[in-house]
């Protein structure tokens, strides 16, 4: 029997690439749609194709106003929220009393310190209790957490690319004290949402940095990979797809084949992180669609250059969402995922 999920703030980058996968998923069924609840001339809800030509003769249910009671009264045993931060936080709070499982998509629940949300996030968490309930949706590390858990903060694309290269290195004591690793990301623009914004606008797009020192990922990289980093972000002129170059100063005893050998024994299981070869390194053409992480390195003396690769909208988004839900059903985690 397939569960029943619903989708809210399905009319995003990220719900539409939800929607997607939900639909070719052998165990998941689509009973509801959520969003602003828009009306067409008529007075009736918008369809979902309107707005997704591609979903046209696909899924034509109706957008609805985002309101737990409807969203619970689908019969929803799960619902994906890709919703603003403090509309997650609302929402989830009632969605949870109503016995619905949810996976949030912002960063609402990501942080275990309510008093990091004013000054990363410009507002003051209404339910600070939840956040230690919440499990850190990052699959390949917290895959106990998130089985048992009934709310699962769905783990930032940032932070995604960062966090799977530095983790297993700084559990294992491959940084050297005293020593920040320094992150270079560069994001596709749909890392901005769906919004009008001059500076998202196809002729304006171009590489640059932005949030130097007060990136809103950065409390949440340096909670899960374990150690304080340098993280720069930038915009780059493409549409998806995130590229994140690591410096990290090793510590005494670490050479390239140790550090390989950390990854690959932390990964070596893992369905979707992918160690290249030596002198192969990630694109984001290689990973486009997927939600597969690639991760490159190389080592000369003490200092380490790791690359990775990820698809913002797939292993940064709804992709990880579905690996986190697969992983709550009792499913293998590739289940439906490309």
């Amino acid at each position: 029997m397939k569960t029943p999920i619903a989708i809210v703030g399905a009319s995003g980058y990220s719900g539409a690439e939800l929607v997607q996968l939900a639909l070719g998923h052998p165990s998941m069924r689509i009973v509801g749609l959520f969003g602003s609840g828009k009306v067409d001339a008529s007075g009736k809800p918008l369809s979902y194709a309107s707005t997704f030509g591609r979903f046209r003769g696909v899924l034509d249910m109706p957008v609805l106003a985002s309101e737990p009671e409807v969203i619970a009264g689908t019969g929803a045993k799960l619902a994906f929220l890709c919703t603003p931060h403090e509309a997650s936080i609302a929402l989830a709070k009632r969605l949870l009393a109503l016995g619905v499982g949810v996976l949030d998509l912002s960063a609402a629940f990501r942080l275990r310190d309510a008093s990091a949300y004013p000054a990363f996030y410009g507002f003051v968490h209404e339910h600070p209790e939840l956040l230690a309930q919440a499990a850190y949706g990052l699959a390949e590390c917290f895959a106990t957490e998130i089985e048992r858990a009934p709310l699962t903060a769905v783990a930032g694309c940032y932070p995604t690319s960062s966090i799977l290269p530095l983790r297993p290195l700084v559990r294992a004591g491959a940084v050297r004290t005293g020593t920040r690793p320094i992150i270079d990301s560069t994001s596709g623009i749909s890392g901005a949402g769906r919004k009008a914004e001059q500076r998202l606008l196809f002729c304006e797009v171009g590489q640059q940095a932005y949030g130097v020192f007060t990136h809103r990922h950065q409390p949440e990289i340096d909670a899960y990979a374990g150690c304080g980093t340098i993280f720069t972000p930038h915009t780059g002129p493409y549409d998806r797809g995130i590229l994140s170059t690591i410096h990290i100063e090793l510590a005494s005893g670490w050479d390239e084949a140790r550090v390989r050998a950390c990854l690959h024994e932390a990964y070596a299981t893992q369905p979707f992180v992918r160690l290249c070869p030596a002198g192969v390194w990630p694109s984001v053409l290689d990973v486009r669609g997927t939600n597969f992480c690639d991760i490159a390195l190389a080592v000369r003396g003490d200092h380490c250059i790791i690359s990775s690769a990820i698809d913002n909208l797939i292993k940064g988004a709804a992709g990880q969402a579905v690996q986190c839900a697969n992983i709550r059903l009792g499913l293998a985690q590739q289940t439906g995922i490309l």
